[in-house]
């Protein structure tokens, strides 16, 4: 196991380095738990969100953000819930993108489902982002009503086009849904290739109660995905890496790079770099592991210097990796806090 020495955080800090030898860069942060949309495969239609309160204040997130780059990291992703709902956000990424301009961080990210980006997508390039993930399921938008409960299609396509007048780079992310969408997943890659947009498909993860839902009868290995698109596209294997876990290859036919988050097929442990921290403070070392850090607690409790013995401390216990499973003995989740929570 790695000396927490090594990965203790000062005015010139080593790296922050894993038990397993793996350099954690990269961050992402949960602004709220709260969003506009229902997602079938993320939460339950009626659900109850967190006293805001128990919320770390946007002061707060931003001296998380400041103390993890002190310690290494160069990427920082802001996700939800929806984190452009959060009040005030646009705060918090002018002063984390100010530091995009000034070259202390590499890059800084948002995932969201862009119902909020016709009226903020120019002030997210103004601050900084230069590249948002956009989360989408469908192009139906009937089947896009279903998956979401709550969410207007068109909406999101005009919040898609604000993305590309300002300059943003935009990524699709879509959910595969067995029976749902599984056979509009090739028109959504030609249409991504039409727009010039990149695309991501993710298998369903076994997190929080999502209700009535049943996550066996979701669940799509993204091998049998990837099997079908070839049939149809000339998929060829790149090296190409952005920070995450996706796996990347080339649409020969459209010239777009077309990523598969497989966490139940194929196990992305091994390379890890990210921790997450959600937006009541928590550190989660592994997506699909229940262990977690209170750095709300250190930080309230004792300022910056119990915040970084407190990261450091919870980097030398970062596991291996999770152990999600969806089969017929396991369809319930593997851990409770819904992704929601956690940020994607």
């Amino acid at each position: 196991m790695t000396p927490l020495t090594e990965t203790k955080i000062g005015s010139s800090p080593a790296p922050l380095v894993d038990p397993y030898g793996r350099t954690v860069d990269y961050l992402r942060v949960s602004v709220t738990d709260r969003c506009d949309f229902r997602c079938v495969y993320c939460m339950a239609e009626e659900m109850t969100f967190l006293p805001k309160k128990d919320l770390l204040t946007l002061e707060e997130l931003e001296t998380l953000c400041r103390r993890f780059m002190a310690a290494g990291v160069r990427k920082i992703r802001l996700t939800g819930g929806e984190p452009l709902v959060r009040r005030n956000i646009m705060q918090l990424i002018r002063n984390i993108g100010a530091e995009v301009k000034s070259g202390q961080l590499d890059e800084l990210t948002i995932t969201t489902n862009g119902s909020q980006l016709g009226r903020m997508a120019g002030d997210l390039f103004d601050a900084g982002v230069r590249r948002v993930n956009i989360s989408l399921d469908t192009l139906n938008p009937e089947k896009f009503k279903e998956i979401t409960r709550w969410g207007d299609l068109e909406k999101v396509l005009g919040g898609l086009e604000a993305a590309r007048e300002a300059g943003l780079g935009v990524k699709i992310n879509a959910v595969a849904l067995k029976g749902s969408n599984d056979a509009e997943l090739g028109d959504m890659l030609a249409w991504c290739g039409d727009q010039g947009f990149d695309m991501t498909i993710i298998e369903v993860m076994p997190m929080g109660d999502i209700g009535t839902e049943n996550r066996l009868d979701q669940y799509l290995p993204l091998s049998r995905v990837r099997a079908d698109l070839a049939k149809r596209f000339t998929l060829t294997d790149i090296p190409f890496r952005t920070g995450g876990p996706a796996r990347y290859v080339k649409v020969e036919e459209t010239g777009q790079k077309l990523g598969f988050i497989t966490p139940l097929t194929h196990n992305f442990c091994e390379s890890c770099n990210r921790v997450r921290v959600t937006c009541t403070g928590q550190l989660y070392m592994c997506l699909g592991q229940d262990d977690n850090a209170d750095l709300r607690e250190a930080l309230r409790a004792g300022g910056e210097p119990a915040l970084d013995d407190a990261i450091a401390e919870a980097i030398g216990r970062k596991p291996k990796g999770h152990d999600f499973i969806i089969d017929r003995r396991n369809t319930g989740p593997a851990v409770s806090r819904h992704m929601s929570v956690t940020g994607g």
